[in-house]
């Protein structure tokens, strides 16, 4: 096997992508904690690294995990089929002693921090490991429900290690977060529908079809509409590009019932999630500079 490969292999074993995404809340965060306590990032250098690399590995211990246990998936979907896992690269003992290994140093590290930001970790550890990879995501349409919840903690996870996370800003940012990653995902099955009805995953799409996953999505997108309101103390300009973009998003996804090209729709909406989320959670820290 050569560099490259191995880099490959592990950059798909740990979802880098997705890793990614999720580590940006932590940060946006801890910084906002930062922010409303008046701290300054010296007082808290070390808590940021512990909880920057703890949550990291936490996360990716998890990811390792689903891939371990996805491997019958793996091997039918398109998309994943060079995963390492597939490919044989990595034997499944192997994958499943990183994970486990990734995620016990993850708390570790986590639990010099505060317990509160531990807690919220676990919290999304055993809700992707076991209520979505092992019990739902194979039986329910509501698998996307229940693995919102894991990714939705990050921003807790962040601030905790500050202050206690009981404020309306990171509450809110739960909110976002949980409200964004439904119809982020819904794009992606409907995307890569026949995919998951080729290894049996009752996605949405999947199981009732395209209209009713745009018509879900559209509801699930204007749930996001009052949130930024409640984050008004960051600033009326903060409030003004989210609604604008919220709105932006509403509009996107009402042509949709009225789109014939769903396909080219759905990938309008997975790219316009992604930047959403970006554009939300690096927003949140620039009005705080």
């Amino acid at each position: 096997m050569t560099l490259k490969t191995l880099i490959r292999d592990i950059k798909s074993l740990i979802k880098f992508g997705v890793l990614i995404a999720n580590v940006l809340p932590v940060i946006a965060g801890f910084w906002l904690a930062l922010y409303f306590t008046g701290s300054t990032f010296m007082d808290y250098w070390q808590a940021f690294l512990l909880v920057t690399i703890g949550s990291t590995l936490v996360m990716a211990g998890a990811l390792i995990i689903n891939n371990w246990f996805d491997i019958d998936i793996d091997t039918v979907m398109e998309r994943t089929k060079s995963r390492p896992t597939v490919t044989g690269h990595f034997s499944l003992t192997t994958v499943l002693t990183i994970g486990i290994i990734t995620t016990i140093v993850g708390f570790i590290l986590l639990l010099f921090t505060t317990l509160e930001a531990t807690i919220y970790s676990f919290i999304g550890w055993f809700t992707y490991v076991f209520l979505y990879t092992m019990w739902s995501k194979r039986r329910y349409t509501l698998n996307t429900i229940v693995g919102s919840v894991s990714g939705a903690v990050t921003p807790l996870m962040g601030w905790a290690v500050v202050d206690s996370a009981f404020h309306i800003i990171p509450i809110t940012m739960f909110m976002v977060l949980f409200i964004w990653q439904v119809p982020h995902t819904f794009a992606t099955a409907m995307k890569k529908c026949e995919e998951y009805r080729a290894a049996g995953i009752p996605m949405l799409p999947v199981v009732y079809g395209f209209d009713v996953t745009k018509r879900q999505m559209v509801i699930y997108i204007a749930c996001l509409l009052p949130l930024p309101f409640l984050m008004i103390s960051l600033g009326t300009l903060f409030v003004t590009i989210i609604t604008i973009l919220n709105i932006a998003w509403i509009i996107l996804g009402i042509a949709g019932l009225y789109i014939k090209d769903d396909l080219k729709w759905a990938h309008w909406n997975f790219l316009y999630s992604v930047n959403y989320l970006a554009i939300f959670f690096l927003l949140t820290m620039i009005v705080t500079i």
